[in-house]
């Protein structure tokens, strides 16, 4: 199949969050089980020029439908680790993509909606007819609506369209101009069956756009899909999703085995797999010396995340000093947008900077992460909510037993280790419900505790996640039947 991957994001070259890593995961996978795959970005002033590899322009004067003319484009191209990717770049005095960052400006709306009519044009004026095109949050929810209300009709009849929703607190709400400047009836779609937001009958919603207008829509993971139907995570869309029951699933994201592997990792000290899991001790021990901790034997347990809301900055906060009270070490790595939040675990940090036993590194270090998953003997993550989450997955692969709350992903990545219903050699943590300091402590302790009085069973625990497959090739595998299923459908289930 040909398939275009429509995506804001692609690590590493222009990477915000965890849709960067599904983007390149999963096109690279699906390329290697045989697959045409195209990734097309907006082509912003900070990508990560080097590491692009044959950058060139490929199609001169893209003479894009905009307002009452046209934007003139470049489109590039180059290979990033592989993966063949071409890169938008508009010529406007909006300057849509020269802002020194991928997300954050009040025009982000307008910004997206013209990269969805620009990469739909670039497909159609290069003689582009993919197979599946598939789009990935609000940014390219206009694609679909655009592919069968303009494009369809000039003979892109063949193309069929995959929804991702990394994320549904995130819309995209905007006004009507959006789709006024992009060439779109706006009487006809805003209504209560099309792009009319459900809680704003004066607002275009772009994420419900993509819903209604795709062939199929996923969420990326099974427990996610759930929650934002039946839950406040639905965020106004629960009535919608369900709805379009009929053509939405949860498919769990993937790691990327290469960057994240123990066995062959160039980032820590002593590489290691399942067959040689005591020279984790090696690193535990590096990474004592290089955040000057005290050496004895005590757990670590660890934490490496964004401090935001979502990831339950209360229960870390609670999880630092409770961790301590019970005799552990404790290491965290992240650091906060939020003003607030950044001063808050900065005066935590001044308290215990001196503290033997506990280190916050209130920041992000790619190489210092890779040492901690290798290192600590726990990991923290008391989410909110969590879509998908790749943090389990690879303390997993490090052997660092996870403790999550029961939310997203989570609840169907870790299973715990006294109350899963599945056979021991499939448990693989420790896992709370209750978004209270109560909940995270029942799950917490009874780690430490297996941790103190049964060693042997802890080591089981490293090592049923490290054996686990939490690659891309079952996603792939998973994305390619669903490619097949609506390949077969008929343009659309708009009515």
């Amino acid at each position: 199949m040909h398939i275009i991957i429509a995506t804001p994001e692609c690590a590493p070259v222009a990477k915000a969050g965890g849709l960067g890593d599904f983007a390149h995961g999963l096109s690279r996978e699906l390329a290697l089980q045989g697959h045409r795959v195209e990734i097309v970005l907006p082509r912003y002033d900070s990508l990560r020029l080097d590491r692009i590899d044959g950058l060139r322009k490929v199609f001169a004067d893209l003479w894009v439908p905009y307002h009452d003319g046209h934007v003139r484009c470049d489109v590039e191209h180059g290979e990033v680790d592989g993966i063949s990717c071409y890169f938008i770049e508009p010529h406007s005095e909006q300057a849509f993509f020269r802002r020194g960052r991928i997300y954050g400006e009040p025009d982000d709306p307008v910004r997206f909606a013209f990269y969805a009519r620009a990469l739909l044009e670039f497909l159609f004026k290069s003689g582009r007819q993919p197979d599946i095109i598939h789009c990935n949050d609000w940014q390219t929810g206009l694609v679909p609506v655009l592919l069968y209300e303009v494009y369809a009709r000039l003979g892109m009849d063949r193309t069929r369209v995959c929804f991702t929703l990394h994320n549904v607190g995130y819309q995209g709400w905007t006004d009507d101009q959006v789709l006024r400047v992009n060439g779109l009836d706006v009487e006809r779609l805003m209504t209560a069956d099309r792009l009319r937001d459900p809680g704003n009958p004066d607002a275009v919603n772009l994420l419900k756009g993509g819903i209604v207008f795709s062939n199929f829509v996923t969420t990326v993971s099974p427990r996610y899909a759930w929650e934002v139907q039946h839950t406040e995570q639905g965020y106004g869309l629960q009535s919608l999703l369900l709805q379009y029951d009929d053509k939405f699933g949860g498919v769990l994201n993937g790691i990327d085995g290469d960057m994240w592997n123990p066995q062959t990792d160039p980032l820590i000290p002593a590489p290691y797999g399942p067959e040689t899991l005591e020279r984790k001790a090696r690193n535990r021990s590096a990474l004592r010396e290089r955040l000057r901790l005290a050496d004895g034997p005590k757990p670590v347990v660890s934490v490496v995340s964004r401090l935001d809301r979502q990831k339950g900055v209360e229960l870390i906060r609670h999880g630092i000093f409770y961790a301590l009270e019970q005799g552990c070490q404790f290491v965290l790595l992240g650091s906060a947008l939020e003003p607030a939040l950044q001063a808050e675990f900065a005066q935590i940090a001044r308290e215990l900077e001196t503290h033997p036993d506990c280190h916050l590194e209130l920041g992000y270090d790619e190489e210092l992460a890779h040492l901690i998953y290798a290192a600590a003997d726990m990991i923290l993550i008391p989410s909110v909510y969590e879509p998908c989450g790749l943090t389990q997955m690879i303390a997993m692969r490090y052997g660092c037993v996870p403790v999550v709350r029961r939310v997203g992903g989570l609840a169907d990545t870790v299973f715990d280790a006294n109350y899963s219903d599945r056979p021991f050699a499939e448990r693989n943590g420790y896992v709370f419900d209750d978004f209270t300091p109560a909940g995270l402590e029942s799950a917490l302790g009874r780690a430490i505790g297996l941790w103190r009085r049964h060693p042997e069973y802890f080591r089981q625990l490293r090592l049923n996640g490290m054996r686990a497959d939490h690659s891309w090739a079952q996603p792939a595998q998973h994305y390619q039947a669903i490619y097949r299923h609506i390949r077969v459908q008929r343009s659309d289930g708009v009515d």
